[in-house]
Formats: C-alpha cells, structure tokens, sequence
C-alpha cells in the first residue's frame, strides 16, 4: 500500500497514529466478501449487517482489538470433498473471511445477532457527560 503523501510533510509531526487509520480503513474498504450494509439508528448507533449465509454462529467470531472491528468467518470441512461435485453454476462463495472495520474512539459493540443468513453488529456511542470544570484564578501580588 502507498503511504498517504499528506501526513509525511515535515510541518505534520505526531500525525503517524491517522495516517494509520486512514491507511487500515482504505485497505478493509478494498475487500469485498462478504458483502454488507452499515446502516444508522435514530439514536445514533450504527448497525452493521454482513451476509454470512452457510456459517453457523460456532463459525464466525465477532471481536474488537486495537481499535478494529475484526469479523471473521471460518468454514469447517465438508463431508464431501469439493471435487466429489460437478457444479453447474457455483456462485455461493464456500471460503472463509476476514472483514475489519476502523472504529472510533469511544464505539462499543453492544449484541451481535446471527438471523437468517445476515449477522447483524449493533454499535453505540455512548454520549459523554458535558462536564463544566470552573478554572480558579490565582492573584500573584
């Protein structure tokens, strides 16, 4: 992957942990199994739907690490060999995945729910408390 041109500027010291995020969510945006929707809730949390159509929920692991959402689906053996077969037509993908998502500071996955083929991923932002912090002036005579 080429590194973004922007951040390497003399005058952009520090800014290395956004150039990685930006690079990480422009390699996740590359992939495309399986395919998915990110949709938003009148609340402000995002839902996530993948369609994992085959996997059973002991196949696929939903977990967050440094910053990512990482989705993973693993296909076990079948029983028989996929050269016993003389598909036709194959266009149900039988592989298993890895989709990540960048996530921001403060999201947290709240369920994570495998019904009819999709895996839905419900995240939320909870919203900070408006702390007021009053500054005391000192008088320095």
């Amino acid at each position: 992957m080429t590194r973004t041109i922007l951040f390497d500027s003399p005058f952009l010291l520090g800014f290395e942990h956004t150039r990685d995020l930006i690079e990480r969510a422009a390699k996740a945006a590359s992939e495309s199994y399986p395919p998915y929707n990110v949709e938003q809730d009148d609340e402000g949390g995002v839902r996530i739907t993948l369609a994992v159509a085959g996997f059973s929920p002991e196949q696929l692991h939903v977990t967050v690490e440094g910053g990512q959402l990482i989705v993973a689906g693993k296909r076990e053996v079948e029983a028989r060999s996929e050269t016993d077969r003389a598909f036709l037509h194959r266009g149900i993908a039988a592989r298993g995945f890895v989709r990540t998502f960048v996530l921001a500071e403060g999201i947290e996955v709240t369920a994570a729910t495998l019904e009819h083929g999709l895996l839905h991923i419900d995240l939320a932002r909870p919203r900070p408390e408006r702390l007021v912090r009053r500054i005391p002036i000192r008088s320095v005579a």
